[in-house]
């Protein structure tokens, strides 16, 4: 029997964006296979975070699709897509502060997951010992550190059984010691299958982790493929490193 071909999990068509004159997404099309983690690079202001309002539904293109295996979401609610398993993390992370960390993943077992009872408690209880913050069950989320806030926001990414994660900037800030620390943790998100999109500036500690590299330039796709050739493109040096690449 011929193999039957599995649809991407994510496949971006020809997506576009503006507000006013300022351009997020300008024909930007890629897609991610199952299992596959593709690292986002860009400078400041390149619409990074701008694709990942458009995938997650926070923001709608102005035209172009957003395939989610294979089914079109591009028009599809925030929560409907959430349910899907479609999940991200923030650049800064946002815990609900007065609930504990057990609370805050049950926040989105219930809600995101639609578990209840021991299916939920479960499966938080599971993310938040691959997370390593199984021991701060009970802390309220307040009183975290940096490094512990954003693996909680990992922790409730995972607790939404997310088929597609989007990691933003999630080793932003963090000492080279705390970055190793958490690039384990993604490590282990993805042997597991859940397929990665992940948006960071610490170059190093996407390399450790993803297949291939996007570059984004004023919501462009410039430059795609492994990432060691892409970090030595003369392009990429010259937009996104702030080198002058002379011929």
């Amino acid at each position: 029997m011929p193999e039957v071909l599995q649809p991407d999990v994510l496949r971006l068509d020809g997506l576009n964006k503006s507000f006013g004159a300022v351009v997020v997404a300008d024909d930007l099309s890629f897609s991610v296979s199952a299992g596959e983690a593709l690292g986002v690079i860009g400078p400041n202001g390149a619409g990074k975070t701008s694709m990942f309002n458009l995938i997650t539904g926070a923001i709608k293109p102005d035209s172009g699709k957003i395939l989610f295996n294979g089914k079109d979401i591009t028009w599809m609610s925030v929560a409907k897509r959430a349910r899907s398993g479609v999940a991200r993390s923030f650049q800064v992370p946002q815990p609900f502060s007065g609930l504990t960390v057990f609370e805050n993943a049950m926040v989105a077992a219930t809600q995101a997951a639609d578990l209840r009872g021991s299916q939920a408690r479960l499966l938080c209880l599971r993310k938040l010992e691959q997370t390593g913050l199984l021991h701060k069950a009970n802390i309220q989320a307040g009183g975290l550190t940096l490094l512990e806030r954003k693996r909680l926001e990992l922790t409730r990414a995972l607790c939404a059984k997310p088929r597609l994660l989007l990691l933003d900037e999630i080793a932003g800030g963090l000492t080279e010691k705390e970055c190793i620390s958490l690039i384990e943790t993604v490590k282990s998100v993805h042997q597991s299958g859940v397929a990665i999109v992940w948006i960071e500036h610490v170059v190093h500690a996407l390399v450790a982790v993803v297949d291939r590299l996007i570059v984004l330039n004023f919501g462009s796709k410039i430059a795609e493929g492994e990432a060691k050739s892409i970090m030595q493109s003369a392009e990429v040096q010259e937009i996104y490193l702030g080198i002058e690449v002379h011929a």
